[in-house]
């Protein structure tokens, strides 16, 4: 074998290069869970698997042992290097790296795959789960640049890395990016409050998204929506939470509930502090009158000086400062939920135990070496800062940091016991005495708390405060759980399951049904048809489509809104209490679905369209893609399949939930599965188009149904419009499949019309004044095909005049196929193109479709290019002669509808007036 430099030097080293990086927020092509897909380019590298890189798998490992805990592909440990040691690709390797720096510090994720991009040797996409997108993304970029550090000198380089993220190193070094992702994940991390509320969320099904870059999370869809942010709900009263935040107005109220509360007295200076110290008897303590964590509190005053030295620190934080008698007992921190105690514990202040040799500031690093401890509130337990008031309280005692405690002396560092301060915990949950148990919950309800942090002092726990003294000295908005959590002894408890219990009571749904509809041509139709058969049984529906967002009717936004940013807007939308969502491909492909789970999820058809973008070059990868919304379907949900289209029905093998198929074909020319499905019991719409009248029939449970004919439904235009059928099998499954009754979804079909009103841009008909007018927003070959079916039905004896235009970021192949079929529909065409050409010179796609029109034998005469689409329309238009048909594939539907609509009523005006007042009228209006 050559030798690996004689290799590179018979050939041109082409380095690594990204292509592109995406976030998946929801199922996706390539899996179920979240990731982040980095798609990369390996150059050269394509021909240096693993095994032919010398030393590069040792010294990997050297630099991340926990790389031995993976176990690909093989399902244990080890089973990641035997990979790499049989041969893997540099990519792959990437993958793991990436995981294994997440995992590093502090997140929890092993999920990834590696995946070959069809005909392009050499690329792949590189994916891998994340828990933070911003700590994942950087984990990605250091990861291909850990990976390139390892290489021989000959083989190293890796461009376009800013595609992923941006990173504030200069020459990468381990350590330093370590450091780097602690940080972020510091900064980004959810506390362990927060963190234990959304995994009881998980287990429970609920879904939640995050809001900010702070602790603020949604749960649930819609009317059952609710949010957190750590201790707070979204049913904490502001009024209850400005009332705990005011120490002394809280101390009040509680004393006139008759609690046991210290004396207090609120003080603006050092002087008026020490007079009040004296005035309720030393020792006190002194906090800020609004402060929280246990910032600026300290206790055991016992002096005029000591009181000043209090007073100071407190005013750091809050210009009004409490002074407060001093109770005796021990510091305990009661979880008040819902009025019910559900965790105690006692808080032991930070310290460390002697061993006759090391000092203080020695055994404070070896506590601060335990695992436990982070920064903040980011793990269990919070590393010991050495600040004034450490130094202050350990001197009171005449201790400094140099100071040798003796062995087994155990040394108390800070005057309170706050886990934020380092202070550990223990559970103390059963032992507390009823009496204490009623005083804290008292408390809480009295302040008018959802959840409540009371700290107790007493000095049995197990006794009531009325016998031995003790009492509240503070109640908390927002609490903290760690305590709870993660006890440094005793049990841990589950206190998010209460939390959750109180924002979801038993039997109560997090979430709206949600309906979810794709396909390449009339998925729009179907969502509105959908739409209109919930809202007619009374549902508050939120709608998206691609004509904009609707709630409860109303258009909210306007545009494409079938992607998921506009999907999470309904889902979020507290008023609604049903979800249709029209999906399409371009979303899915950016980030995924907006939602992990839906009710209903329907894929009307698949065909030729898109093709060649973002990776999905054949109508098999199309559908693969379409086949996520009902790949997503829940457990005992439903999936609606066309059962005539050969994409859709192969969806059937991997679909979740139960199976429903709509048709039109006759019932002889049924697929053998259908046959089966439907003898078998399982559910069905059909209706025979080629039959009188076009029944349409409900099979369910070995039981056939009427639920209407197709010329009962005005969409269908008398069952002329094929297409408007399939759509209208397609949302009659939906609503019957989402609990709708038979009758009340005949009965909504029977007032769904084509209007503009009711469905813009979708066969929408102007039929008056010797002017026939077709808006359509047919803008693929196959939308056309269908509505050219419809076209040769209606067009009669007149002559039809077409205005066809489609997207530039169609393939060549596809623009030219929609010219031929331009010239088996028309009699007269106009090319247009929309107004953005997505990529494509100014005139190119309206050239391509003449010659595909002249291509299917169309006479070029009878072809006419006008780029701007309301120039174009106007020509037809005026080109129109009574009874023609005009039909426009429309871009910009609003604007098209509104110019056939003022040439109506301007051929209505010419029916009744004189031409001299016609064009007087129209100068005056100008």
């Amino acid at each position: 074998m050559k030798s690996l430099n004689t290799v590179t030097s018979e050939r041109a080293v082409r380095a690594m290069d990204v292509r592109e990086a995406a976030i998946y927020r929801g199922p996706h092509l390539y899996s179920q869970t979240p990731m982040i897909r980095i798609q990369l380019d390996l150059g050269t590298l394509e021909q240096y698997p693993t095994d032919r890189l010398p030393g590069f798998a040792e010294k990997l490992t050297q630099l991340l042992p926990g790389l031995h805990q993976h176990g690909c592909c093989y399902g244990e440990a080890g089973g990641f290097l035997r990979r790499m040691a049989e041969g893997t690709w540099l990519g792959h390797v990437a993958e793991h790296v990436a995981l294994e720096l997440q995992n590093m510090v502090g997140a929890d994720v092993a999920r990834g795959k590696t995946r070959s991009v069809a005909d392009e040797p050499g690329v792949y996409n590189v994916m891998f789960a994340y828990q933070e997108e911003e700590i994942g993304l950087l984990a990605g970029r250091f990861a291909l640049e850990l990976v390139d550090g390892l290489l021989p000198p000959e083989l190293q380089g890796v461009s376009s890395l800013g595609k992923i993220a941006t990173s504030s190193l200069g020459a990468f070094e381990l350590a330093g990016a370590l450091d780097a992702l602690r940080a972020l994940h510091r900064d980004r991390a959810f506390g362990p409050t927060t963190a234990s509320l959304i995994k009881e969320a998980e287990v429970r099904g609920i879904p939640w998204r995050r809001m900010d870059s702070s602790s603020l999370v949604q749960l649930g869809y819609g009317k059952h929506l609710r949010r957190i942010r750590a201790g707070c709900s979204s049913l904490t009263s502001e009024i209850a939470a400005e009332i705990a935040s005011d120490k002394d107005l809280t101390c009040k109220l509680l004393q006139e509930a008759g609690l046991p509360v210290p004396r207090s007295i609120i003080v603006e200076d050092a002087a008026a502090a020490v007079r009040a110290a004296r005035r309720l008897g030393f020792p006190v303590v002194t906090k800020p009158i609004d402060g929280n964590h246990g910032r600026g509190v300290n206790v055991g005053l016992a002096s005029d000086e000591e009181v000043t030295w209090g007073f100071l620190q407190a005013q750091a934080h809050s210009p009004s400062v409490l002074v407060e008698q001093q109770l005796t007992g021990a510091d305990h921190r009661i979880l008040i939920v819902a009025g019910k105690l559900v965790a105690a514990a006692k808080r032991v202040p930070a310290q460390v135990t002697g061993d006759g040799r090391s000092t203080i500031r020695e055994l404070i690093e070896q506590v601060n070496q335990d695992p436990r401890r982070g920064e903040g509130h980011e793990a269990a337990l919070t590393k010991i800062v050495i600040d004034e008031c450490l130094l202050h309280f350990i001197a009171r005692s005449g201790l400094s940091l140099s100071s040798v405690p003796a062995r087994h002396e155990r040394v108390m560092l800070l005057p309170t016991a706050n886990l934020s301060t380092g202070g550990t915990a223990v559970d103390c949950t059963d032992e507390v005495h009823p009496g204490n148990a009623l005083i804290a919950c008292r408390a809480a309800q009295i302040v008018g708390l959802d959840i409540a942090g009371i700290d107790f002092i007493a000095p049995d726990i197990g006794r009531s405060v009325l016998e031995t003294g003790g009492g509240i000295i503070e109640v908390n908005a927002g609490p903290g759980f760690r305590m709870h959590l993660h006890p440094s002894q005793g049990r841990a408890r589950n206190v998010a399951k209460p939390i959750l219990d109180l924002l979801y009571p038993e039997g109560t749904p997090s979430s709206v049904p949600i309906f979810a509809v794709t396909g390449t041509n009339g998925k729009t139709t179907t969502a509105r048809m959908l739409a209109h058969i919930l809202s007619t049984e009374g549902h508050t529906v939120g709608l998206t489509t691609s004509t904009g967002i609707y709630i409860d009717g109303q258009r909210i936004m306007s545009g494409d809104c079938t992607g998921p940013k506009s999907a999470r807007v309904v889902l979020a939308e507290p008023m609604i209490d049903v979800a249709v969502l029209e999906t399409a491909r371009g979303g899915i492909l950016r980030e995924g679905l907006a939602f992990d789970r839906c009710d209903v999820g329907c894929v009307t058809n698949v065909a030729s369209d898109h093709l060649g973008l973002k990776g999905i070059g054949t109508v098999e990868d199309l559908a693969a893609v379409k086949s996520i919304v009902v790949e997503s379907v829940r457990r005992g949900g439903w999936s609606i399949l066309n059962a005539d289209n050969s994409h859709t029905a192969a969806m059937r093998e991997e679909a979740g939930g139960q199976l429903c198929y709509f048709s039109t074909a006759p019932q002889d020319r049924w697929p053998d599965f259908l046959k089966e499905h439907v003898w078998e019991g399982g559910r069905a719409i059909v209706c025979d188009l080629a039959s009188q009248p076009q029944d349409i029939v409900l099979y369910d449970g070995g039981h056939m149904m009427l639920v209407a004919t197709a010329d009962e439904i005005p969409a269908t235009l008398g069952g002329l419009a094929a297409f408007n059928v399939e759509n209208a099998l397609a949302a009659a499954a939906m609503a019957y499949c989402g609990g709708i009754a038979l009758s009340a979804v005949r009965n909504a079909l029977s007032t769904f019309g084509t209007s503009f009103e009711q469905s813009p841009g979708r066969l929408n008909i102007i039929d008056r004044h010797g002017l026939k007018i077709i808006v359509d927003y047919a803008h693929n070959p196959g939308g056309l095909r269908a509505l050219g079916q419809l076209v040769e039905k209606l067009k009669a004896e007149s002559s039809c005049i077409g205005v066809i235009a489609i997207a530039g970021d169609r393939r060549d192949e596809d623009i030219l196929e929609m010219g031929k079929l331009s010239g088996g529909i028309f009699d007269r065409l106009i090319f247009k193109e929309d107004e953005d050409p997505r990529g494509r010179p100014v005139g190119e796609v309206a050239a391509i479709l003449k010659e595909g029109a002249r291509r299917a034998g169309f006479p070029p005469e009878n072809i006419e290019i006008v780029l701007s689409e309301r120039r174009a329309v106007d020509k037809a238009l005026a080109m129109a002669l009574e009874n023609d048909l005009v039909v426009i594939t429309a871009d910009d539907v609003g604007q098209v509808w509104q110019q056939a609509s003022r040439q109506v009523r301007r051929r209505k005006m010419e029916a009744f007036v004189p031409p001299e007042m016609t064009a007087k009228n129209e100068a005056r209006m100008s």
